[in-house]
Order: C-alpha cells, then sequence, then structure tokens
C-alpha cells in the first residue's frame, strides 16, 4: 500500500511538469547574451532568437549581461529559475575555461543544463605586415631565432585568444611574449600599428582586415579551411593537428530544468540553425551551426575544460585559484 501511494504521488506531480512541457513556450523567454551587444556571441543569438521566437509564437528576449569575460551573465542564468523562461548561449571562456581559471560561483556541468552546441567559430593567427613570415612554419623558425622578441597579442588574461597563443607555444616549443588588452579592439588596433607582431582572434573580428591587407593570415584553427577566407591553409594542413582552436558558443539553461522542456528547448534552436537564412547570415560571420544533443554538448564542455585546464597547468598560467 505505502508503495502504491508514492506511484500515485510521483504521477500526480508528473502532471504539472508535462502540461507545461506540452504548453511550452507560453510567455517570453529571456536570452541571456553574457557580453555587449555588437560582438560575435551576440550576434549569434540575436539571429538564432529571433529564429526560434518565430517558431515558438512567443518573444525572444535578448538579455544582455556583459561582465567578467562572460561570467557574471552565465552566473546569473545557473541562478535563474528551473522553468526553460531563462537561457543562455555562452562561450567557451565562460564555460570551459574560466572555471579552471579563476573562482567562479558556478560549475558548468553541475549549476547548468547544456541544450546545444550552437556554433564554432575559427580562430586565425594572423601576422603585421612587417613580420617577415608568409607561413606558420617561417613563423615558427623566425620566433626560434629570436627567442622572447616575438609579442603575441590577446583580448585579455584568460580569454581563448590568450590560451591560443600558450598552445601555440608549447606545440612549437616557441618562446613569445604574452601581451592582454582589454578586448580584441585594442589588440587589433596595437598588430595594426606593429607594436605587437601576432594574434590569434575569431576570423569574423580580423577577417576586414586581413581582405584590405593590413594584417597577414598565416593558418586558421579548425578543421577544415574557412569559408570566408579559402586560401588560408588550416594549422593541420601545416603540420600541426594538435593546434586545433575554435571559439564556440553553446546554449544553456538552469540546472534542474526538466527533460521535457529542455527538449522543447532543443527542437526550438535546432528548428533555427536548420533555417537556410539563417545559416547564410551566421555563415557570414564566419560561424559553423553544430545543433548536437544534449548528451553530446555535455560531453563536449567536459573535454574542452579538460584540453583548456591542460594548457593552463602546461604553460604555467596564473590563475586566480
Amino acid at each position: 500500500m505505502k508503495n502504491w501511494r508514492k506511484f500515485v504521488l510521483a504521477t500526480l506531480l508528473l502532471f504539472p511538469a508535462l502540461a507545461s512541457a506540452q504548453n511550452f513556450p507560453a510567455k517570453p523567454i529571456r536570452l541571456v547574451v553574457p557580453f555587449p551587444a555588437g560582438g560575435p556571441n551576440d550576434i549569434i543569438a540575436r539571429v538564432i532568437g529571433q529564429r526560434m521566437s518565430e517558431l515558438a509564437g512567443q518573444p525572444v528576449l535578448i538579455d544582455n549581461r556583459g561582465g567578467q569575460g562572460g561570467v557574471l551573465g552565465t552566473d546569473a542564468v545557473a541562478k535563474a529559475p528551473s522553468d526553460g523562461y531563462t537561457i543562455a548561449i555562452s562561450s567557451a571562456g565562460a564555460l570551459a575555461i574560466s572555471p579552471s581559471m579563476e573562482r567562479v560561483a558556478y560549475d558548468t556541468l553541475s549549476d547548468l543544463t547544456p541544450v546545444t552546441l550552437v556554433a564554432t567559430v575559427p580562430e586565425m593567427l594572423v601576422v603585421a605586415t612587417n613580420v617577415p613570415a608568409k607561413d606558420i612554419g617561417e613563423l615558427i623558425a623566425l620566433a626560434k631565432a629570436q627567442p622572447g622578441k616575438l609579442n603575441f597579442a590577446s583580448s585579455g588574461p584568460g580569454s581563448l585568444p590568450h590560451l591560443a597563443g600558450e598552445l601555440f607555444k608549447l606545440t612549437a616549443k616557441i618562446d613569445i611574449v604574452h601581451v592582454h588588452y582589454r578586448g580584441a579592439a585594442p589588440a587589433v588596433n596595437d598588430l595594426l600599428g606593429q607594436q605587437v607582431q601576432m594574434t590569434f582572434l575569431d576570423l569574423p573580428v580580423l577577417l576586414p582586415q586581413i581582405k584590405a591587407g593590413s594584417l597577414r593570415a598565416v593558418a586558421v584553427g579548425s578543421a577544415e579551411r574557412a569559408p570566408t577566407a579559402p586560401d588560408v591553409p588550416t594549422t593541420a594542413e601545416a603540420g600541426f593537428p594538435d593546434l586545433r582552436i575554435e571559439n564556440w558558443y553553446g546554449m544553456v539553461a538552469p540546472k534542474g530544468t526538466p527533460t521535457e522542456i529542455v527538449t522543447a528547448l532543443h527542437r526550438l534552436a535546432t528548428q533555427a540553425m536548420a533555417d537556410p537564412a539563417v545559416k547564410e547570415k551566421l555563415a557570414a560571420q564566419g560561424a559553423t551551426l553544430i545543433g548536437d544533443t544534449p548528451e553530446h554538448f555535455r560531453q563536449f564542455i567536459a573535454d574542452e575544460t579538460a584540453k583548456w585546464a591542460k594548457v593552463i597547468k602546461d604553460a604555467g598560467v596564473e590563475t586566480a585559484k
């Protein structure tokens, strides 16, 4: 009798969740972007969010919450109600790198529910035009001939461009010096001014200068050549398959979000990503849309976290822990 009562109670408790999932979404969804408006994360979220809104028949409201390299906005979602109405499209930095670099108030895989890997954006290695290197082999030879003399810029300590440079140092066994900036724009400005010699940054950030001939592209960190820069070889083609570096953006919800609602969010997001107009808009930003399962995305986050934690340790990068 006791077990029967437990079964009845569990069934009654399940009914509201099932009804909620069937009606989801019944009100506007708040889509947190943990960066200011105008950047790659914001552009990707707005394009996908707009199409999700059309498919769902409910507004998807963009909430820009920048700060601490994406950590503050991501933490806000970790602390939000687990009803599917507050979600985020966050970045590799906030989900996989910052937890190994500094004290953050959330554990990615314990306090957030992965929904889907949304997009990857390749990191491009470029040099200033006064650097006498036309490919990655010549750049490595130049760095080895002048240990400690060449600088690489990043958008901030602990950022993906910073760790990309550290991985480059480890992989190529070279000594180059990190110079960090507060964002990509000042890093690019000093690269254009030839005050630093090289950088890894998201391809869309660098593409205008590459096309104008103001910066020289050396290699791209994706598995295949970028459609927007087809003449630039991949790092694997250049003989460095372990120098695979892509930024990525994924959709997450608070922990405890019911499976049925995660499924509904996943369906909305992947249907939005399958739209040809969405693909076209984001391809122009250098983004490759993914749309994997929640289970695959969870494993992807775990793998990326382990990868960058090893780079941080092996390169001796100082952390706040």
